[in-house]
């Protein structure tokens, strides 16, 4: 069993850094965002509720993520999985740490990408541009900044705590992030 989870600030690069992660140690990558987009573009309730919270700049409740997650997990044969954007939040982790518990898991590495501001702010911009995603205009990425500051960053002291927190440049081309990443996993 292998749970690694990526944390970061929003354009940190965690979506990129987690598809050649779960490709290269063959983990099912288990993204909330791509989840939640999913629901938006369906518009189911869960997507309705989503795109109102999203488009703010706002977290999804803790409860609905959750939910998601479990469910997923639930269905896995094992539990080799690559976590990106979940937790966001300590009860997340802590439910998280639950849900791995049931399956005599437990988390192998939580993986930061370090990445300045000003740089994270025009990786999202371009993101917006080349992608034309509607949750990054430069008022909405400044409040998931604050957003992030506020309840997503406590978690570097949690998984610090558990031991499990390893530190990267996010900073640098792909293949040096990602070789960097590589280097602190067991």
């Amino acid at each position: 069993m292998e749970v690694i989870l990526l944390m970061g600030p929003p354009g940190a690069g965690k979506g990129t850094q987690g598809d050649k992660l779960a490709r290269a140690r063959r983990l099912h990558k288990l993204s909330t965002g791509d989840m939640l987009r999913h629901h938006v573009r369906e518009q189911t309730d869960l997507g309705k509720q989503a795109k109102q919270l999203m488009d703010a700049g706002d977290l999804v409740p803790d409860e609905l993520i959750v939910d998601m997650v479990e469910a997923t997990v639930d269905e896995l044969a094992e539990v080799r999985v690559l976590l990106d954007g979940f937790p966001r939040t300590t009860a997340q982790a802590e439910a998280l740490d639950a849900l791995l518990a049931r399956h005599q898991a437990s988390l192998t590495a939580a993986v930061l990408l370090d990445v300045a501001q000003e740089q994270l702010i025009a990786r999202l911009l371009k993101r917006a541009q080349d992608e034309g995603r509607s949750d990054d205009n430069e008022t909405t990425i400044r409040n998931r900044m604050n957003v992030y500051n506020e309840q997503t960053k406590p978690l570097v002291d949690y998984y610090d705590g558990h031991n499990v927190l390893r530190r990267v440049d996010g900073e640098g081309s792909i293949e040096e992030v990602f070789a960097r990443i590589s280097g602190v996993l067991p």
